[in-house]
């Protein structure tokens, strides 16, 4: 059974990439799955001193929850909680190689470093969609003044790499070509000290962003539950199924 994620090593990092080009890298419930279990073998592995998270071709990242086709994860599996709703004890560095739309942008967030390359872009469109974005709402209110926050995520409009870096969002802007190999030096350079000292370190930066635990992660996605509930939702999901503007009822 495909998982849609491949991985490979570099010295001590392990590199997960989401490999699904043809639906620009989308979740569906195997994706997730496969994602949560190479980061929960990565964070197993003695050996593996960091993650580097990538997509698979240069089109997007991730291009978010796929709308088409999301099923139910296989019972038992690890999902993305593994290391998006706590403080994963080893660096992540996203090497965003194209658009990260939604949750795609959420994994973005829940990196620890971010490398971008030049054509990569950032947004979160789910209010356009009839839908909440409440994963990336809730970690860039975090980060980013509210009118920022506000821009971003009531107009759904995306911006690019370099504005990302203007907003502290991203740490570098290189070209595609160098991504992974910029990605993979920047992992390298995060796990240079003591392993204890890393992990502590990013403990330390998780509470002072008041990072939410996991009974607050689910107080936050049943807020943003009826949203998804909605005729909106339907109708937003089925207008962009069809590429045209969708007629909103409110319900």
């Amino acid at each position: 059974m495909t998982t849609f994620v491949r991985t490979e090593r570099r010295g001590a990092v392990q590199i997960v990439t989401i490999d699904r080009p043809e639906r620009r890298n989308a979740l569906c419930a195997l994706t997730i799955a496969g994602l949560g279990a190479a980061f929960a073998e990565a964070e197993k592995d003695r050996s593996v001193r960091a993650v580097v998270l990538t997509g698979a071709g240069d089109a997007a990242f991730c291009a978010g929850m796929d709308l088409k086709d999301f099923g139910t994860p296989p019972a038992g599996s690890v999902g993305l909680e593994v290391f998006t709703n706590r403080c994963y004890p080893k660096p992540i560095v996203a090497a965003v190689n194209g658009a990260a739309v939604g949750g795609g942008f959420e994994l973005v967030l829940a990196a620890d470093l971010v490398i971008a390359a030049t054509h990569a872009s950032f947004s979160v469109p789910e209010v356009l969609r009839g839908l909440v974005g409440a994963g990336c709402t809730t970690r860039l209110a975090a980060r980013l003044p509210p009118v920022l926050v506000a821009e971003l995520t009531l107009t759904g409009q995306k911006i690019s790499a370099a504005r990302a870096q203007q907003l502290g969002l991203i740490n570098e802007v290189v070209p595609t070509t160098d991504l992974l190999d910029r990605a993979v030096a920047m992992a390298e350079r995060a796990i240079a000290g003591a392993p204890l000292a890393i992990q502590i370190t990013k403990e330390l930066i998780f509470r002072e962003r008041r990072e939410h635990d996991d009974a607050e992660w689910r107080a936050i996605r049943a807020l943003a539950a009826p949203a998804f509930a909605s005729e909106d939702a339907k109708e937003g999901v089925k207008a962009f199924a069809e590429r045209r503007a969708p007629h909103w009822t409110g319900r």
